[in-house]
């Protein structure tokens, strides 16, 4: 019954994305103005050669580099200030207000900052990520802790776990990991709509971002099309994948044990 049902849902799909791309075709040979929408087939086109000359792995590697770097920085920063400030209540005093006039501020307006600090690199690319990641992550492992039962911390205590570090790591942080498994998956979705800005200020002449504008300069929006594309097929399966790996792995005691 489950298998038939996981076809159906998988023919749905299929059907729904065929049918979304056959309106594509139709509109663009409608309108047939190249510039204003490219056809899918137009796309493929441009695909297939990006691939054949070797260009798109590239631009891909460039654009993944640049996210990991963002990414992993972000996730080293937000989730110890954020477990200080959901534990401490004093540390979230003292930091709160500052982190609150800090998220409003577009990772865009970073961008002289970045370059200040540290030129046309990718380090500058990875900060701008960093500072459009950090934050869901923050927030997310904040909550997680501020919301830790009191029930479960005063069990802890009967079954032995006396210090903050012991109530934390095995108290706390178990109780808290799905909402800082929450806050890092909507952190890499943030920081992969930052690879875009991070790549504008050209700190390579590769790179997916870098090349959606220079395409677009040359007018080839078949080109822009195909990675933008490109853009959203990775960033959905980063998604996939870090899914798998929190409800198989890190998170797979929420369903049982599975004997």
């Amino acid at each position: 019954m489950k298998r038939g049902h996981g076809s159906r849902k998988r023919s749905i799909e299929v059907i729904s994305i065929a049918t979304a791309l056959l309106i594509w075709e139709i509109i663009a040979r409608i309108i047939d103005v190249k510039y204003i929408l490219p056809s899918f087939t137009s796309v493929v086109s441009a695909f297939i050669k990006l691939v054949q000359g070797g260009e798109l792995y590239r631009d891909i590697l460039t654009s993944l580099n640049y996210f990991v770097l963002g990414i992993g920085l972000a996730v080293m920063v937000g989730i110890p200030i954020g477990t200080l400030m959901g534990w401490f209540k004093n540390i979230d005093r003292a930091v709160d207000p500052i982190i609150e006039m800090i998220r409003p501020i577009p990772p865009l307006a970073w961008i002289p900052f970045a370059i200040l600090w540290f030129g046309l690199t990718k380090y500058a690319a990875g900060f701008v990520i960093f500072i459009g990641a950090v934050f869901p992550i923050l927030i997310n492992t904040y909550t997680g802790f501020k919301h830790t039962p009191r029930v479960l911390v005063e069990s802890g205590k009967v079954l032995g776990c006396t210090s903050n570090k012991d109530i934390i790591f095995r108290i706390a942080l178990p109780f808290a990991l799905p909402s800082i498994a929450t806050g890092i998956r909507v952190g890499m979705g943030v920081g992969w709509m930052c690879v875009v800005a991070a790549e504008l200020f050209g700190v390579s002449t590769n790179g997916i971002g870098w090349k959606i504008w220079h395409w677009n300069d040359l007018h080839h929006m078949d080109l822009v099309l195909t990675y933008m594309l490109v853009l959203g097929l990775i960033a959905l399966i980063i998604d996939r994948v870090f899914r798998y790996l929190v409800q198989e792995w890190w998170l797979r005691w929420q369903s049982g044990v599975v004997v």
